[in-house]
């Protein structure tokens, strides 16, 4: 339930609170007063679109905030509240809350900035647009006059027919399962697409793979051929030099090192101050007999042949034809020869995996179709209770003789959504003999404001959302139809928070809570304020709304009559109710 509302620098306003109770809260107010920022307050706390132009001129934000309290057996709302991680009323084990336990307790708030930018919160935290629009959801429904629109659209319809039957779950699993019907049917025709042209893309890709198999790569190869190409290239060169290196090292330092290592070995023998010299020398000369040794080797190695040159010339020029056409790098060559095989592998292997989708489409197909005939049937079933209860509610609401009826063609199997195949349509007759017809075509506004009205009171009857605001629901009627509604609405307020804004004396008179909204001037500046009416003021104001600014005597008798006779109607009411709760 909606325990308070504050609204600061929004459009007109400067700065409100509402705190309504249970049972009827009503806003009355001449039009363009600023009734209707409840209701616009309400759609951003859902996560409806803002505007700057939102923000009252001068302030750098407006901020709407709402404080909630919720019944913590709503399992729905508790899951939700779970999921974005706030923290939970305790509960008395699991089988559930006791009759005492505290509510929950839940701040939404909104902040706009005047550059237009939004930021949500959730008891005092950062939260994103659409948890908070989820949360509200199960909190607050709202009903404006503009939602008479909705009636005209079939695809209401199925949701006021699936609400009503409690099939909003069953529909979810309809849609899962949809959605692998269809991933799986795009994988069937992507294959059977490839499966077309088989027969070329197979032969491209064989011979691909034939042509880097043939050249065999291997990766680094080309660089290491890079380098044998250089020494090719300069072998004469090097073994010239290798063998003029050889000859200086073993004729001009090789000899005469031999003969000095001989003589130092000589002389540490007769004298051992000499012998860490000696045995230097020594090592110097082994050092230089493994570099003769190490020349001689590389000079064996050096080939000495212009074919050889002219191979690995030839084995370079394959190598960079692959890396051409089909990577810069030899090993990207080898990574697209392994996915061509694979894919090979795949088209060679495709009848036996066209055979297998095809299995796997009819079985989700089954599913599917088996899941859509459940939930059709499920839907009849409940659109005939429905229509009973609507009807027991029109009946109520000065439309006794007329007839609603729910038109849910055969289902089209091949013409299945996300939602089943059902197109359930309202059908209306206002008066005896006359046919059924779509809305569209035969109910005026007024029937379609008490229409509205009994689908909400059918809803509302069954949901666990507390509070219900109506905004300007009442228009289009007038007398008998007016009472009417206004004892449906002070029904509904029986079990519900009901907040209603509207210019119906006649609904205001059976207000538990009676707030005038008004405009007024302050510095120069136009704001809306709202004051929650004493008793004693309640009589001006329904005579106000019935005569507009020329107050009679007679009118303010009238207005204090119709607040007597709906306070005695309230009361019987009540205690009807009491009665049948025992």
């Amino acid at each position: 339930m909606l325990k308070e509302l504050w609204i600061k620098n929004l459009a007109l306003v400067e700065e409100l609170r509402l705190s309504p109770g249970s049972g009827l809260a009503v806003l009355t107010g001449e039009t363009g007063a600023g009734k209707s920022i409840i209701l616009q307050a309400v759609h951003l706390l859902a996560g409806g679109r803002a505007s700057a132009d939102w923000v009252r001129g001068g302030a750098e934000q407006a901020t709407v905030e709402a404080f909630f309290e919720f019944d913590p057996g709503h399992e729905e709302l508790v899951q939700l509240l779970s999921a974005a991680g706030l923290e939970l009323p305790d509960k008395d084990g699991p089988q559930g809350h006791a009759k005492d336990e505290p509510a929950g307790e839940l701040i939404v708030k909104r902040i706009i900035s005047a550059k237009g930018k939004s930021r949500f919160y959730l008891n005092g935290s950062m939260a994103t647009a659409a948890t908070v629009g989820s949360l509200v959801e199960h909190l607050v429904s709202v009903a404006s006059q503009h939602d008479h629109q909705q009636l005209l659209q079939p695809r209401y319809h199925l949701e006021c027919i699936d609400a009503a039957g409690n099939l909003l779950e069953q529909r979810q699993a309809l849609a899962v399962l949809f959605d692998q019907w269809q991933e799986v049917k795009n994988r069937l025709l992507q294959l059977r697409t490839q499966e077309q042209d088989k027969e070329q893309r197979r032969d491209f890709l064989a011979f691909q793979c034939r042509e880097i198999e043939e050249i065999a790569p291997e990766a680094g190869e080309d660089e290491r051929l890079a380098e044998q190409k250089d020494r090719l290239k300069f072998a004469d060169t090097l073994i010239d030099l290798g063998r003029k290196s050889y000859a200086a090292l073993a004729e001009k330092i090789g000899t005469p090192l031999a003969a000095v290592r001989k003589n130092l070995q000589e002389m540490a023998a007769r004298d051992e101050g000499i012998g860490k010299l000696a045995e230097d020398v020594a090592g110097a000369a082994f050092v230089l007999e493994d570099a003769q040794m190490e020349l001689v080797r590389y000079l064996d190695g050096l080939p000495n042949d212009a074919a050889a040159l002219d191979q690995v010339t030839a084995r370079i020029d394959q190598l960079q034809k692959l890396k051409r056409k089909y990577g810069p790098t030899l090993e990207e060559v080898l990574t697209f020869a392994r996915q061509a095989r694979a894919e090979l592998d795949t088209l060679e292997n495709m009848d036996a995996a066209l055979a297998e989708l095809e299995a796997e489409v009819a079985r989700r197909e089954a599913e599917l179709m088996a899941a859509a005939a459940e939930l059709s049937a499920a839907r009849r079933r409940v659109a005939d209770d429905f229509v009973a209860r609507v009807g027991a509610e029109l009946s109520s609401l000065a439309l006794a003789q007329a007839r609603f009826a729910v038109q849910m063609p055969a289902g089209e199997p091949a013409r299945i959504t996300r939602l089943g195949w059902d197109k359930p349509e309202f059908v209306f007759s206002a008066n005896p003999g006359e046919e059924l017809r779509p809305l569209a075509r035969v109910a005026s506004g007024g029937e379609l404001s008490r229409l509205m009205l009994a689908l909400k009171c059918v809803l509302a009857r069954q949901d666990k959302v507390e509070s219900v605001v109506f905004d300007e629901v009442d228009a289009g009627i007038s007398g008998q139809a007016a009472e009417s509604v206004a004892r449906k609405i002070r029904q509904l307020a029986g079990h519900h928070q009901v907040i209603c804004i509207t210019h119906l004396p006649q609904i205001a008179a059976g207000a538990d809570e009676h707030y005038l909204v008004a405009k007024s001037q302050r510095n120069g500046r136009t704001i809306t304020e709202i004051d929650r009416l004493p008793e004693k003021r309640r009589p001006h104001e329904l005579a106000r709304m019935l005569d507009g600014a020329a107050v009679s005597d007679k009118t303010l008798a009238y207005a204090t009559e119709l607040i007597n006779r709906t306070t005695a109607e309230k009361k019987q009411l009540t205690a009807k109710m009491r009665g049948g709760a025992k």
